[in-house]
């Protein structure tokens, strides 16, 4: 059964955007059960490796049988697709970093702050990053719309800066969170610097973090410099990381989001993902029964609102606002 261009491009979206939320509220739910943030980066890595490593040993075998000599660089063992220095590149701040601060996020703020900070964090720091590495001109109605989601995340993280003098941590969960985005939106100028391929870029970073974070796990476990919990948690939670963090969040997301690009163009997709907030912050609510403060509502409001002036001056001929985020809400 062949399906249209178009229904295949809503259903690419509908995944992309289910994935991104699910992967706030999950990662939220997951620090309030048994494995710590450095378990769950751990399971996200093999889960995304066990599909990706054979699928970059595969298109790199492919490449030297077709291309011969004249190949294009490739690195780690002939699994990753891109050059040593570019892999490690991209692997530091998309594989490893990235996956790091965000899970440490959720272990000392809520889901409803990252539904507002991750994403708004994400437009800022892409768009100054890309102002300065790719001399990206700023336009008044994108320094608008980066206003408005410097706002709304002073709205979020304000109130939790100021509970800090009364011993409040939430805080620290808001900056892990807004450090994430940062180490994101590093990792997508530097991959449309290097003009690399998506699912390229996406084997890279999980060959990297694998080959990299897996072992320094396993040596950091071992001397007690990092408490692991996986051995006590249940089978049926370390499964559902490996799929949802490894499968779902990298390699299936990765893919939806090219095709859901392909079909829609950039900018029609960057206001697609702009309900990602909404629907994260909503999701918090409702399944984890997260308070939605008048703050946070209107925080979220603003991001959002920032993110889509940021699209509709692209829409009008300008340069991106928000590149496009190769496999990640991030996620």
């Amino acid at each position: 059964m062949r399906f249209s261009p178009r229904a295949i491009g809503l259903l690419a979206a509908v995944v992309t955007v289910i994935i991104w939320t699910g992967f706030i509220v999950i990662a939220r739910a997951s620090a309030q059960r048994t494995l710590t943030p450095f378990d769950i980066a751990l399971l996200r890595i093999i889960g995304a490796s066990l599909v990706l490593l054979p699928w970059g040993w595969w298109m790199v075998r492919r490449r030297k049988a077709s291309q011969g000599a004249q190949a294009a660089a490739y690195s780690l063992l002939g699994i990753s697709p891109l050059p040593l220095r570019t892999t490690t590149l991209l692997g530091t701040f998309g594989g490893l970093l990235y996956a790091l601060l965000a899970y440490s996020g959720f272990f000392h703020a809520p889901a409803t702050h990252a539904a507002v900070l991750m994403p708004g964090s994400l437009s800022l720091w892409t768009t100054l990053l890309a102002a300065v590495v790719l001399r990206d001109y700023i336009t008044p109605l994108r320094a608008a719309g980066l206003a408005l989601i410097v706002a709304g995340d002073l709205l979020v993280g304000g109130r939790s800066l100021l509970a800090a003098f009364s011993g409040g941590d939430v805080w620290k969960g808001d900056a892990l969170f807004m450090l994430a985005a940062s180490c994101w939106a590093t990792y997508s100028v530097l991959a449309r610097r290097h003009a690399v391929d998506a699912v390229q870029a996406t084997i890279a970073i999980t060959t990297f973090a694998c080959m990299v974070y897996v072992p320094a796990y396993a040596l950091l476990v071992a001397l007690g410099a990092v408490n692991s919990h996986l051995g006590i948690a249940p089978w049926n939670e370390i499964v559902f990381q490996l799929v949802f963090q490894g499968g779902g969040s990298v390699v299936i997301s990765g893919i939806s989001f090219t095709r859901m690009i392909q079909h829609f163009g950039p900018v029609r997709s960057t206001m697609i993902t702009a309900l990602v907030p909404g629907l994260s912050a909503m999701g918090a609510v409702v399944f984890l029964d997260e308070p939605m403060y008048w703050n946070l509502f209107a925080g979220l409001l603003l991001v959002t609102a920032g993110i889509l002036l940021g699209v509709l001056r692209k829409s009008q001929g300008a340069a991106p606002a928000v590149p496009a985020v190769p496999a990640g809400p991030p996620s």
